[in-house]
């Protein structure tokens, strides 16, 4: 392997440690549950604590990368990762898990910014499109993370000694890793806080990665009620939906770097909104198991290249550094993650819930027509 590919190898596997430490703590969720003695509210309630972390985190990861570098934040995030998915099976108490579950989900978005930043940097060095393949382990991590989380349930592991073993993982791929990653030259542009006004391409770019989180939100939260109240699928195969549409997903970012590459960023956009527009009018006109599964997997195609690209797009900037300027893309479109899934419930509610998918079709579109518009926003970035 030349040093270059022992960097991409490096950087994938901390995309995979990102991705099966939140899978494995998502895989245990109900034993939390059982652990607290939690309704359904108060579970809720503490998972509000993520996104919060989340969010509060976004400007702070962007001025750290920028200040420190994304190597020394990416280590920092996953040593921080090491220590609190343990204290998450460790806490004795509600008032302990809230503020480790916050933190938790800080340390998630130091992650993703850093790792995102890094990944620009190699991706330059490569002269081509390379990030699809990055969030595709991370996609492959999700599906690892919840199969050993079965596993360990199977065994009756307590959640504290499967987030041990997943730690001692992770320490292994931070010790073989961390010398291969990039320490990039920091730009002067744009450093501090997240505080000011985008420009015209992140804001455009921060648009499409809205509409695309949205339809993953709702994708992710309610494929399952759907192929259950819409489709009426037999029970055993209500999660048909979700993992067509998580399956598609991870594979597609498997091969859109390659798209991407032939095709060019914003071709592979409008192909994206329109896949996400066709699956779910499929799946809205035709509610058969059959069909149905075809519309979530074009939809899972759809989404998979979004977030890659778009993070793509906004690591070229000119006004701003990669980490300040993909915090600000990732503070727009967590909004489309946080907003879509209940909106979805009010629109089902006042109307159905093939209603409500229709405007996820509609959040499609809206990918295709922005990145069809005023290109002159896009100079330079294919």
């Amino acid at each position: 392997m030349t040093i270059l590919q022992k960097r991409r190898a490096a950087l994938g596997s901390l995309f995979f440690l990102a991705g099966i430490c939140f899978a494995s703590w998502a895989s245990r969720i109900p034993d939390v549950q059982v652990k607290f003695g939690l309704s359904e509210s108060q579970l809720g309630t503490l998972l509000l604590g993520l996104p919060i972390g989340s969010l509060v985190a976004l400007p702070l990861a962007g001025w750290a990368v920028h200040k420190y570098g994304s190597r020394i934040v990416i280590l920092l995030g996953a040593i921080g990762y090491m220590i609190f998915l343990p204290l998450i099976g460790f806490s004795s108490s509600i008032w302990l898990l809230v503020p480790v579950v916050m933190l938790f989900g800080m340390i998630g978005n130091l992650m993703n910014i850093s790792l995102n930043t890094q990944a620009l940097a190699v991706e330059d060095m490569y002269g081509r499109s390379i990030l699809g393949s990055f969030h595709g382990l991370w996609s492959l991590a999700g599906f690892s993370g919840a199969g050993i989380g079965a596993v360990m349930i199977y065994l009756d592991v307590l959640p504290r000694y499967h987030y041990l073993v997943i730690s001692g993982i992770a320490l292994l791929i931070v010790i073989v890793a961390q010398g291969y990653l990039v320490k990039e030259n920091k730009s002067q542009a744009g450093g501090g806080f997240v505080m000011k006004k985008p420009d015209a391409l992140l804001l455009r770019i921060g648009g499409i990665a809205f509409l695309g989180m949205l339809s993953e939100g709702c994708m992710f939260d309610w494929s399952g009620v759907y192929f259950k109240k819409v489709v009426e699928i037999q029970p055993g195969l209500v999660a048909l939906g979700y993992v067509s549409f998580m399956g598609a997903m991870a594979s597609g970012r498997f091969v859109s770097d390659r798209l991407t590459n032939r095709f060019g960023r914003l071709s592979i956009l409008r192909l994206s909104g329109i896949l996400i527009f066709m699956g779910l009018l499929v799946s809205v006109i035709f509610p058969t198991p059959i069909y149905a599964t075809i519309g979530f997997l074009l939809v899972g195609f759809g989404v998979a290249s979004i977030i890659p690209v778009s993070y793509s797009v906004a690591g070229r900037s000119k006004l701003y550094s990669p980490g300040i300027a993909l915090a600000i893309v990732s503070t727009i479109s967590f909004f489309g993650f946080l907003t879509g899934p209940p909106l979805i419930g009010y629109i089902a509610d006042l109307l159905s819930l093939q209603a409500s998918f229709v405007l996820i079709a509609v959040a499609g579109l809206g990918i295709t027509l922005l990145a069809s518009i005023r290109l002159d926003v896009f100079k330079n970035i294919d």
